[in-house]
């Protein structure tokens, strides 16, 4: 075998990871981090930002980088992912703990022997609780304690104060959520390769009725279950990933997301809104023992002192975003700009969220 089919071999498992230029990239710019030859793998899960374990012979590591094609304004943005682990990084030797993130090692924001932005973060041991066979896998006396360990993560987040973190420019808080509608209304745009019925109308529904933030906070903008490393021998939260979105503004928007993903938050089973969701996902309220998304607003109500009053709208508007997102996913699928498997259901799964988020929406 020639060296080229030994290279073309090396890398058919990692497309858009050119080990051969990383390794190059790294001695040059990180002369002795890399300690034997590199190997790769591309790591399941994300739909959106390429995410590869990364190893040489002493360390273990996780690179993203953003997708192949069909990168849109804004999205994907490695620079500022990067420095929202690093600042939350910092605080987790502070004597109130903090948001448990990954240990940041290196960003290249310019240069990149990928032809993309990329950055490099040590790998957490831990369990992602993706499918059903995942979440039926926690013992069902400790699914409870988990879901209320989820919920108490996220009002950690939302406890951090940004300009202690050094990230007082990280967003911009006043009009966030009638920019997030404009901003989504424009990817949706952006990735529009056909008509879904009733997805303008709900943007225009968001657009009326933006609800008056209870604070400015640091907002994951992706937060859920299957976004956190979860250890299986006390079943805690090791890390949470995924931090593409983040950004300063209105907490209630990842509580609404999050029950979104969590599922059971329709006005009765089997709506628009659990329907949709079994399709790709396995949502943690169908499973038996995962406190219901009823107890997961009470208790983040009751640790962040945050009125929830107007949930039914950032309910409506995570539907509305995740919506988007897969309509995005689908037009890069659609494209072949998109790898790995499960693409060729997402576009159909997109107008039951739009049906959800109108549902959501009318209280």
């Amino acid at each position: 075998m020639s060296a080229d089919d030994r290279n073309a071999s090396r890398d058919a498992g990692t497309p858009g990871l050119d080990l051969d230029a990383l390794t190059a990239w790294l001695d040059a710019h990180h002369p002795g981090l890399r300690q034997g030859p590199l190997r790769a793998s591309l790591l399941a899960g994300g739909r959106s930002n390429l995410t590869y374990a990364l190893d040489d012979d002493e360390h273990r590591w996780v690179l993203r980088r953003p997708p192949l094609g069909h990168v849109l304004a804004t999205a994907h943005d490695m620079v500022r992912e990067h420095r929202v682990i690093r600042a939350l990084h910092a605080r987790q030797t502070l004597p109130s703990g903090g948001v448990p993130v990954p240990a940041p090692v290196l960003i290249c924001a310019e240069g990149s022997p990928l032809g993309v932005p990329f950055y490099v973060m040590d790998r957490v041991e831990g369990r992602v609780l993706r499918s059903r066979e995942d979440l039926l896998a926690v013992p069902e006396p400790e699914r409870r304690p988990l879901s209320e360990r989820l919920v108490d993560t996220l009002a950690a987040l939302h406890a951090v104060d940004p300009a202690e973190a050094g990230l007082a420019d990280f967003g911009r808080p006043q009009g966030f959520g009638e920019r997030q509608v404009a901003r989504w209304s424009r990817q949706l745009a952006a990735s529009r390769s056909r008509e879904v019925p009733g997805i303008d109308r709900l943007a225009e529904g968001l657009a009326a009725a933006v609800p008056t933030p209870p604070r400015a906070t640091v907002v994951h903008g992706d937060f859920r279950l299957d976004n956190l490393l979860v250890l299986t021998d006390d079943w805690s939260v090791a890390a949470v990933l995924d931090w593409e979105m983040a950004t300063l503004g209105d907490p209630l928007t990842d509580l609404g997301l999050l029950l979104v993903y969590w599922g059971g938050s329709g006005r009765h089973p089997g709506s628009e809104a659990d329907a949709a969701l079994s399709a790709v996902a396995d949502t943690p309220s169908s499973v038996p023992g995962f406190a219901p998304a009823a107890h997961l607003v009470e208790r983040y109500a009751a640790t962040t002192g945050l009125d929830v009053s107007g949930l039914p709208w950032y309910v409506a508007f995570g539907y509305f975003k995740l919506a988007v997102i897969l309509e995005g996913i689908h037009y890069r699928f659609s494209h072949g700009q998109t790898v790995g498997s499960g693409f060729e259901r997402i576009g159909a799964v997109v107008p039951g969220l739009v049906a959800a988020g109108h549902e959501a929406l009318a209280g």
